[in-house]
């Protein structure tokens, strides 16, 4: 038990509302001098401290868990002036914390509440950088089912049915286990996949039984020899794990591509060392870059190797987009060597969930719309998107954010933060302090006590399910009934000067095998890529 937190931290006003209500009651029975101020302190303490039990044992609101009497506070000032919100317990509103009115979507989706509004757009629709989805004169009706898409390229022999929308990676030890076991059970309840982080599987992911994509990344944990190199026997038992849907390689991430990470020795737990095999007392690194492989060809051949071990499961990698002549070498990879990953992620620069350095997060890494716009682009002008499906994270919340990333190639979409806030994150930016006052990012037991599983599992599952009713009735409001039909010209934009282009105007068109002809938009890129090294494509 942390006495801190009872008798000067966040329980401190319900520790010292039940001691002066015992004493008021001792007053009372022995010697009641002023008995009318006596009874007013007993019954109002005792009013506070039954408040505050109340708050402790109620499995709606995490912050009143954790902050039981005060946090009402925060409640309070929502109701009076929402701009105080972010005096209590959560974010700037301005810079990189996300937008209020964003966060707001997800809550009432996750709590099923009414999401309509009314006075209109809020926002400026004559300002730079606005943009809208072409409806139609003749809409149809709204498809019922969750959309889903196969993954599995034609060596994969254990294709996966994926759901339009997954819960991206979150390492356990990054967030709480409960906040692991409850997006784990919203996953399983509402049928749809759970990336692991490259934090390796934890008891935590296996608990509900949700589809699981198990993610790898340059440290290879769970899968790893003491060195730190990779561990293909440790790694074919994970993988053939039936809730473990599909492995995906994490070459980087858009918080901070080419960057890599250090777990303090201080956070390394018996647990964690066990779960990622590594050494407690130790700094868990993960390097820049990977150890099981050095050329495009090696990456095409480790993805091959991965997916024989795993016994036909789709085999993909993730990454945020820097030199594109290095993502056109991997291509040349993939056609010399007549194989391909099963799927690709592109992770926008603007995405992630963890900490990085500022200067990695605003300035490295290629944005979301670009990265995927190209990689679209590219596999199409070598021939071979037909084999490949494409995911994508980076700040999508909404049905609209999710139709603009289908117009532009995308075949299923990943969400970290939105699924964070239907777990109760109010974006306090305190997850590297390990005092997240929701009990999301923190590994303390009293503390994460706040998140009850099975609470915020249904909201898990709501904001997936509303989140894709959205995106339906977005569809059939444009004559549409799958996100399939989308295409760039779909999607308009405002840009300077008051133009209107359509995302089709602001990406290049490529035909399908131009690459291979030494033609179009992009092929100076193709020309320096190497299948053999990295150097040359840079």
């Amino acid at each position: 038990m942390d006495l801190k937190a009872i008798f000067t931290g966040r329980f401190f006003v319900l520790t010292y509302s039940a001691i002066f209500a015992v004493l008021a009651a001792l007053a009372l029975k022995g010697m009641p001098y002023y008995p009318k101020l006596q009874w007013t302190v007993f019954l109002s303490f005792t009013l506070l401290t039954m408040v505050g039990i109340r708050d402790v044992i109620q499995t709606r609101h995490a912050i009143l868990r954790n902050y039981p009497i005060i946090g009402h506070l925060r409640f309070f000032f929502e109701k009076i002036r929402p701009e105080m919100r972010q005096y209590f317990f959560e974010g700037d509103t301005d810079g990189r914390p996300f937008p209020r009115e964003r966060r707001a979507i997800v809550y009432q989706r996750a709590k099923r509440e009414l999401d309509k509004k009314p006075f209109g757009t809020q926002g400026d629709v004559y300002a730079e950088g606005h943009e809208w989805m072409l409806h139609s004169i003749a809409p149809v009706p709204v498809t019922k089912e969750l959309f889903r898409v196969m993954i599995g390229g034609p060596h994969c022999t254990l294709p996966y049915s994926a759901s339009v929308l997954n819960i991206s990676a979150m390492s356990y030890g990054a967030l709480s286990a409960n906040a692991i076991r409850a997006l784990n059970l919203g996953a399983q309840m509402g049928k749809f996949a759970h990336d692991t982080g490259e934090g390796s599987v934890s008891p935590y992911h296996r608990e509900a039984g949700g589809d699981l994509i198990w993610e790898i990344g340059s440290g290879y944990f769970g899968c790893r020899n003491a060195d730190g190199t990779f561990n293909a026997d440790n790694f074919a038992v994970t993988a053939k794990d039936p809730q473990i849907k599909m492995i995906e390689i994490k070459i980087s991430q858009g918080a901070k591509p080419g960057h890599g990470g250090v777990l303090p020795a201080a956070k390394v737990t018996p647990e964690i060392a066990i779960i990622r095999g590594v050494e407690i007392g130790k700094d868990c690194i993960s390097p820049a870059a990977h150890s099981a492989f050095s050329t495009p060809k090696e990456l095409i051949a480790f993805i091959a190797k991965l997916r024989k071990l795993s016994g036909g499961k789709p085999v993909g990698f993730k990454l945020c987009i820097g030199h594109r002549s290095e993502f056109m070498a991997i291509c040349k990879a993939m056609i010399e060597l007549d194989d391909a990953p099963d799927f690709i992620v592109v992770d926008g620069k603007e995405g992630g969930t963890g900490a990085a350095p500022a200067e990695f997060i605003d300035n490295i890494g290629m944005p979301l719309r670009d990265g995927l716009a190209f990689v679209n682009a590219a596999l199409i002008g070598a021939g071979l998107r037909g084999k490949i499906k494409l995911g994508c994270a980076g700040k999508i919340i909404t049905g609209f954010d999710m139709a603009r990333a289908f117009a532009l190639g995308a075949d299923w979409c990943n969400v970290a933060r939105g699924f964070m806030f239907a777990v109760g994150c109010i974006q306090a930016q305190t997850c590297h302090t390990g005092h997240c006052p929701t009990g999301v990012t923190t590994q303390d037991p009293l503390r994460q006590r706040a998140i009850v599983v099975p609470s915020k599992a249904d909201r898990v599952k709501n904001f997936h399910r509303e989140t894709i009713k959205s995106l339906a009735e977005m569809l059939a409001a444009a004559g549409m009934s799958s996100p399939t039909e989308l295409r760039p010209y779909h999607i308009s934009r405002r840009v300077g000067d008051g133009r209107i282009l359509t995302l089709a105007d602001l990406h290049p068109v490529v035909i399908v095998g131009e690459l291979l002809k030494g033609q179009g938009a992009y092929s100076e890129f193709w020309k320096r890529a190497n299948p053999e090294t990295w150097a040359t494509a840079r």
